[in-house]
């Protein structure tokens, strides 16, 4: 199996640093519709050398995909209503965007802290 995470384990500087990017890098991975690739990345990087890096990035990289999944369903109730879920999606899209914002920041201001963040409505998918 090859292993990302050979070194030595990280200072808490460098702890609570790498739990913060697994959380607000999701903004530039974003651009690319891609917003789970930087937990997935900080996860497969660390995960062997910090628990807290390694929880921060699970929890990221979890609500990344739920926000997926909950993107997709969106998109088929549009389709499936022929357009009719518009009036409905687009007002939760916008109010979703925002809180799924607001979460975001949280968690990393909380691992910027050293403390854990739990992200809400978040389907768990990778422990």
């Amino acid at each position: 199996m090859l292993q990302w995470s050979m070194g030595p384990p990280l200072s808490a500087s460098e702890e609570r640093t790498w739990a913060m990017v697994a959380h607000v890098g999701v903004f530039v991975a974003a651009w690319f519709a891609m917003g789970f690739l930087c937990p997935l990345a900080v996860w497969l990087a660390f995960r062997n050398r910090s628990e807290f890096v390694r929880r921060n990035a699970v929890e990221s990289l979890n609500f990344q995909i739920s926000l997926l999944i909950y993107s997709a369903v969106a998109s088929v109730l549009v389709f499936v209503t022929f357009g009719l879920g518009v009036l409905l999606v687009v007002p939760l899209v916008a109010i979703g965007a925002v809180a799924a914002v607001v979460v975001i920041i949280l968690a990393t201001v909380a691992a910027s802290n050293g403390a854990e963040y739990s992200y809400p409505l978040t389907i768990r998918f990778v422990h």
